[in-house]
């Protein structure tokens, strides 16, 4: 037997650290997080998206009866950033949560499905995208393309990248 140890490196930062960049997509984040379409879960999560060209989006969680048909702040901003601008490459992504009830944010990672939707865009543009998450004690955790989040990509079983 053969042991393979993963390991994956996260930067954690108070708010002063942050540049104005990324403080800008936190904020924004924050701001559509409120506008968050989230009737059954009650959990309002936000996302910003700074394109290369230097555009920002940003887009709410959208849930749905019919579950699973609801869709994720992090694919909408993503899925809208490519679909508008698919020669801009997402370089970073903002990404806040918290319940409707709640003062205070919410220790929050993307799920799977968006961890994979960020792998390929990073596929997609051979760059990497560094990926902002706002913890419940106000720090950021900064991570510096998907592979931390993500160590075993769909794409590894396909490909050498």
């Amino acid at each position: 037997m053969k042991k393979i140890i993963l390991s994956s490196e996260i930067e954690e930062l108070s708010p002063e650290e942050l540049d104005h960049v990324e403080q800008t997509l936190l904020s924004r984040a924050q701001s559509v997080a409120k506008m968050a379409y989230s009737p059954y879960s009650d959990f309002q999560v936000g996302a910003a998206v700074l394109l290369e060209n230097g555009e920002v989006f940003q887009s709410s969680n959208q849930e749905n009866v019919s579950f699973p048909a609801g869709s994720c702040a992090e694919r909408l901003v993503l899925g809208y950033a490519g679909a508008n601008y698919p020669n801009s490459a997402p370089v970073m992504l903002a990404i806040v949560a918290k319940r409707a009830a709640d003062e205070n944010w919410a220790d929050v990672s993307p799920c799977g499905i968006c961890r994979q939707t960020i792998n390929e865009a990073e596929k997609r543009f051979g760059k990497s995208v560094t990926v902002l998450i706002l913890t419940a004690t106000g720090n950021i955790l900064r991570v510096r393309g998907i592979s931390p989040l993500l160590p075993l990509k769909f794409n590894d079983f396909f490909t050498n990248s």
